[in-house]
Order: C-alpha cells, then structure tokens, then sequence
C-alpha cells in the first residue's frame, strides 16, 4: 500500500481520536452537563471559524456566556486554570464577536467562563465553574 502509512484511516473512515482529544471531549461533556444542571442554556458547542474555536456557547438569562473547558487527567503539570493565557482569553473575545455577526445573536451582556475539569483515575471528575474568569 504505498503512500498510505499504518496509522492513516481506511478510505472511509475516521482517524484514531488521541488520548488528548478524548480527555478534552469527555470534559465538554462534564462541563456542558454541569452548567445546564446549573441552569444555563447551551446554544452551541464546538463552533469552529477560521480563527479557531469556542467549547460553549450558552446563555443564562440574558447573558451570553463564552466558555472555554480546560481538562486535565492530574494536576501534575499544573491546574487546568493556569491554561488560559492572555492571548487564549484575546482569542475567546474574537471569536465571541464572530460567533454574535455570524449567528446574528445581540446579548445585552457577555461573560468569558472557565470550566476547568480534573479527572482523575479514580472516582468522579472536579469541576470547577469560573464565572467572569477573563
């Protein structure tokens, strides 16, 4: 099979998720559950422009809230906190702008949210909600 390596899909199907991307994905589940038991409304998840990415988009009451989801398996490294940087927090704020012209959304108030999730080998994931986190 030439210019096909081992690892690349079968015509047809998907790649092989990454450990990283699975832990990231099953974060967003356990935020995107968290916040609605918290009473938020999500409106969108993983919307993608050409300027990158936002986890969630939701709403709570009439507040737009942009949420970034940082997971960890341990705190080893550092807290998933400690993950937003200034330009990631600039990036979120482009991004938000984007998201209300292309869906046409005009809040009358936004909030930049961090969820931060830790899960460990063991027991139920922590997560903590960061209301107005940048």
């Amino acid at each position: 099979m030439e210019g096909r390596s081992t690892t690349d899909p079968r015509p047809g199907e998907q790649p092989a998720m990454r450990a990283s991307d699975a832990l990231g994905e099953y974060g967003e589940r356990v935020a995107a559950r968290h916040l609605t038991a918290a009473g938020l409304e999500v409106l969108d998840r993983n919307w993608r422009c050409e300027l990158g990415e936002i986890d969630l988009v939701l709403r709570e009451g009439a507040t737009l809230v942009v949420c970034e989801v940082k997971t960890r398996s341990s705190t080893a490294y550092g807290t998933p906190h400690e993950a937003v940087t200034q330009e990631k927090a600039a990036r979120l704020r482009r991004l938000a702008a984007r998201w209300m012209v292309t869906t046409g959304t005009r809040p009358t108030d936004v909030r930049f949210d961090l969820v931060a999730v830790v899960q460990a080998r063991r027991g139920a994931p922590v997560v903590d909600h960061v209301r107005g986190a940048f």
